[in-house]
């Protein structure tokens, strides 16, 4: 290799890492604006009650995340909405919790849910086969936000459908 080739190899490397250095701050500083808009739109979010029933219905799966409705595909970046996890989706007389792996819990009030419905996508997640879970409910602040749940089982969303009913 010649030294021309050399330098020219060392200068293309050097602009690359400039180039990719800057897409990542830029990326960056886009989720920060992101987190900080929807910050101000979804405020605080409802606290679990001291007491609650016994459960009528609790499954296994993994969190894909909470969207702003109706817009399925704008995924919440504030706080640790935003953070896949394994979880367990719980539903008490006085609404569901959403207990993530290294996560908060998500407390949603009864009288809060607008609905619960089945989706084959949201936040970019696709699950044609298995379905996912969706839960609108209406945060204290107004803003109304899609929860949405993947169960480790099909047959599971049929009881989640039957109670909102």
């Amino acid at each position: 290799m010649s030294s021309g080739t050399l330098v020219g190899s060392l200068i293309f490397a050097a602009v690359l890492v400039v180039v990719i250095t800057v897409l990542i701050q830029l990326m960056m500083r886009s989720w920060q604006r992101r987190t900080q808009r929807q910050q101000e739109l979804i405020g605080e979010l409802p606290t679990m009650p001291d007491r609650v029933g016994a459960a009528t219905i609790t499954t296994r799966g993994h969190y894909c995340g909470s969207m702003m409705a109706p817009d399925w595909s704008e995924r919440i970046a504030a706080g640790d909405l935003g953070f896949r996890s394994k979880a367990v989706l719980t539903r008490y007389p006085e609404g569901i919790m959403v207990e993530r792996v290294r996560a908060q819990p998500i407390w949603i009030p009864h009288d809060a849910v607008a609905g619960v419905r089945i989706e084959r996508r949201m936040a970019n997640r696709v699950a044609a086969r298995i379905g996912i879970l969706a839960i609108r409910w209406r945060l204290p602040s107004g803003a109304q936000i899609d929860t949405a749940f993947r169960a480790n089982h099909r047959e599971e969303y049929d009881a989640w459908i039957k109670e909102a009913a």
